[in-house]
């Protein structure tokens, strides 16, 4: 069951990151989508790309994402492990979650009132550019469909964004596709087993989808982003405004950013420096491998002092040697 999300998930997911890319491009590099909106009629291309994308993403019933996704959240309610009833809450929370957000971008970017010459960015640049007598300032950032190079592939993609699920389901995860590959031990996860009895094919899917409530999450996420962005466009930031610390927490992720940085990448490099500096440098590059050529160059002065070469010099140390002996054997004797 991954392994077929992660196949059905891989077009729809690429299909968006693409046509986000076409949107950014003709949109001349801006990718701020609070000044977007109406680039439909302006990019067409992009905009049913990006349509059929977000569907799929949402599991919209016979979309390619649907049947990966809600075969996940039915396994999910079937399984009796540890956990599983928080595990199912979580998954329907996120198709509500995922049909908001996406949709969210969706009408901000391509529906709504066009924002485009509203950018204050655009405008402090335009402060510093030359006026183009020859060049009507209106159509200056007016979007374009992007070229063939970049619409060939969202097309291309959107077809199996489509249909590839409805193709596949049956044999990957009802069929022999993987038997040579993959073994489900029944007894341990009964939750395929469940799901088998099931099935009846992808169309009675797709229609008992429409009943099912991961359905009324997504379309009720669709609708809330409806109200908020296309509707009463000034109730977000009213909210936004009432819910200022929980905003500021979800808009800096929670801070984790900030950890990061300051905790964990400056401890990681306070340690990488004493490391540097107090191991590499000090204790091993000073102690142990210059310590130890210093250590020998002075025994080496020490014994070329004492082989200087000239007799006198070996006299007075034989002198010398049977002095301290004859002082020891003396001062034993006593």
């Amino acid at each position: 069951m991954a392994v077929f999300h992660l196949m059905t998930h891989a077009f729809f997911k690429a299909l968006l990151f693409l046509a986000a890319g076409s949107v950014i491009i003709g949109m001349h590099h801006n990718q701020d989508i609070r000044w977007m909106g109406g680039v439909r009629k302006y990019m067409p291309i992009t905009w049913i790309t990006s349509l059929l994308g977000s569907l799929a993403l949402i599991g919209t019933p016979l979309f390619a994402g649907f049947y990966s996704k809600d075969s996940i959240i039915e396994a999910v309610g079937e399984s009796h492990l540890w956990g599983a009833g928080f595990a199912h809450f979580a998954v329907l929370a996120g198709v509500f979650v995922t049909a908001f957000y996406s949709f969210r971008m969706y009408f901000l970017v391509f529906h709504g009132k066009e924002r485009f010459d509203q950018n204050p960015e655009l405008h402090h640049h335009d402060a510093h550019e030359e006026p183009d007598p020859h060049h009507h300032h209106d159509d200056h950032h007016e979007p374009h469909e992007s070229p063939w190079v970049v619409t060939a592939p969202l097309l291309l993609l959107a077809f199996p964004s489509v249909v590839i699920g409805f193709l596949t389901i049956q044999p990957m995860l009802f069929g022999e596709f993987f038997k040579d590959s993959i073994f489900v031990n029944l007894e341990k996860h009964p939750a395929m087993e469940e799901l088998a009895k099931a099935f009846h094919g992808p169309a009675q899917m797709a229609l008992h989808g429409l009943t099912s409530l991961p359905f009324w999450l997504a379309l009720s996420g669709v609708a809330l982003a409806y109200y908020l962005y296309m509707v009463n466009t000034a109730l977000p930031a009213k909210i936004q405004s009432m819910v200022q610390p929980v905003y500021k927490l979800l808009d800096n992720k929670y801070y984790m950013d900030w950890i990061n940085e300051n905790i964990l990448a400056r401890g990681a490099r306070g340690l990488g420096m004493g490391l540097w500096k107090g191991g590499d440098q000090a204790i091993i590059d000073g102690a142990l491998v210059n310590g130890s050529w210093k250590l020998a160059g002075w025994f080496s002065g020490v014994v070329r002092w004492f082989q200087s070469g000239y007799i006198y010099h070996y006299a007075f140390g034989m002198i010398l040697g049977v002095f301290v002996l004859m002082t020891w054997f003396v001062w034993i004797k006593n």
